[in-house]
């Protein structure tokens, strides 16, 4: 497959591209015959795992908020894009399938079905504050990364666009499960897990900004050839 020697404007790839993202690109020719599509996917999902678990390492508390600064919603962006949406899905489910069943994953080591919610003596259901943003994530990633699917990561406007879409999904999900765990109102609630972030999320928008349409234009002005 043969790729064009112009960058296609957001939502506009030939249709032969769609689904074509930049995870295609990881393997060498040599490894990526020996190993077929389907080890190839299985691959990039696990490395996807893999990368989310350590960006879930960085953690920097924030007074007044149980929700801290990580770099989970960046590697979950960056996942989304790289992969597409049916390898970020199977990456993002088995990142948190392996975190719920113990592997220290989750933030800061964290692990366990705790993470989302816990039983009371009492048989209270008690909701854990952060499980909504890996719930968000989830879905996030798959949304992403269909539209990384359909081209959209192939220029500035388009990656701004999917980072936005992805971040807006997680923090919708995370605030009201904040909220709700917290019998917060929704507005204290974005105000505890939404705002004290928005610099940092700026921040990491910008960072995709600068890695994804570069590394399409390599793909097609130096690279020049379709998935190996």
């Amino acid at each position: 497959m043969q790729f064009r020697r112009t960058i296609p404007a957001m939502g506009r790839i030939p249709a032969a591209e769609y689904g074509v993202t930049l995870g295609d690109f990881f393997f060498p020719v040599f490894l990526g015959e020996r190993l077929g599509a389907r080890l190839q996917g299985l691959a990039l999902a696990v490395a996807g795992a893999l990368i989310v678990s350590a960006a879930a390492q960085v953690v920097i508390a924030i007074p007044g908020t149980p929700v801290p600064i990580t770099g989970q919603t960046f590697g979950v962006l960056l996942v989304g894009t790289a992969l597409g949406a049916r390898r970020a899905l199977a990456s993002m489910s088995l990142y948190l399938l392996i975190g719920i069943l113990g592997a220290p994953v989750f933030r800061g080591g964290a692990h366990g079905i705790a993470q989302f919610a816990a039983v009371s003596d009492g048989g209270v259901i008690a909701l854990a504050p952060t499980g909504g943003y890996l719930v968000g994530m989830l879905l996030a990633g798959w949304i992403v990364g269909r539209l990384a699917d359909l081209g959209w990561d192939r220029t500035v406007l388009g990656t701004v666009g999917a980072m936005l879409i992805g971040t807006l999904i997680i923090y919708t999900f995370g605030a009201s499960w904040l909220s709700a765990s917290l019998n917060l109102p929704l507005a204290e609630g974005i105000a505890k897990g939404v705002l004290p972030f928005l610099l940092g999320d700026a921040l990491k928008l910008l960072a995709a900004v600068g890695v994804f349409p570069s590394a399409w234009w390599y793909v097609n002005n130096i690279r020049g050839a379709g998935p190996r």
